[in-house]
């Protein structure tokens, strides 16, 4: 496998507030992580690290390019858990999704025909064709998050960084969109950050838990005591509707 980013002794926080602690870790190209820890374990501010909007206090951060080599940074699409986008402002699906292109063509310049081309797919992969000159202040809280997956990877990242996603997924997507997570796969190493254990389990290639420091397992045979020991609390495998879910058992912190 080749590399994509390596993360080692990273120890981050902000002003005197310690949350993460010699976290190491690798990401591989076309590799499927999904990051599960409890609240408040540092997942969010791992992601901060890896996408370069929080510098870490010790420890580096490399990226690779596809020859191999080290780079200065990689092309990557994120979708947060939480969108700030100002639904009033007057701009239209296919505007926003075409965004994500921007750093691709120069200023005052219309897109080309292939980056047209690339847009009317995504826009197409996303379905939603129908919308594609609606305001986004008209769309449904999970149109709009399929708005903003499309702007996150119509650029064709190397990385696609996924904060939560069945927070956002509206139900009539829902059966496309984990297929078409695989589909990007294909092209883009994803990295799935859920508190979900039983959807993360059932889609990702290999597992890390962050709880301050990072526990990384390849693959997804994971165990309830491996889990019960890397969350500092008990958890427990139960079923719901067609996929297992972890949960926290009854427990006093100490």
């Amino acid at each position: 496998m080749e590399k994509l980013i390596e993360l080692r002794g990273i120890t981050a926080g902000y002003g005197s507030k310690i949350v993460l602690r010699d976290v190491t870790l690798d990401i591989w190209k076309n590799d499927f992580l999904g990051i599960i820890g409890p609240n408040g374990g540092g997942k969010t501010t791992l992601l901060k690290v890896i996408l370069g909007l929080l510098a870490p206090i010790r420890g580096t951060v490399r990226f690779y390019g596809t020859d191999g080599g080290e780079v200065s940074s990689l092309k990557i699409g994120y979708l947060p858990q939480m969108s700030l986008i100002d639904r009033k402002f007057p701009i239209s699906v296919r505007e926003v999704i075409s965004s994500g292109l921007s750093a691709e063509k120069p200023m005052f310049r219309s897109f080309n025909a292939m980056q047209k081309e690339r847009i009317n797919e995504v826009i197409a992969r996303m379905e939603l064709s129908d919308l594609s000159e609606r305001a986004i202040g008209e769309l449904s809280g999970g149109q709009l998050q399929r708005v903003l997956l499309g702007r996150s990877i119509v650029s064709r990242p190397e990385l696609l960084i996924l904060d939560e996603p069945n927070s956002y997924v509206d139900k009539r997507f829902e059966s496309r969109f984990y297929p078409l997570l695989e589909e990007i796969n294909r092209e883009s190493a994803i990295i799935l950050v859920s508190h979900d254990i039983g959807t993360v389990l059932s889609m990702v290639k290999n597992i890390a838990c962050v709880n301050e420091t990072s526990h990384y397992h390849p693959g997804t045979d994971i165990s309830a005591d491996w889990l019960d020991e890397k969350y500092a609390c008990p958890i427990e495998l139960i079923g719901h509707g067609n996929l297992p879910h972890r949960v926290l058992k009854n427990h006093q912190h100490e």
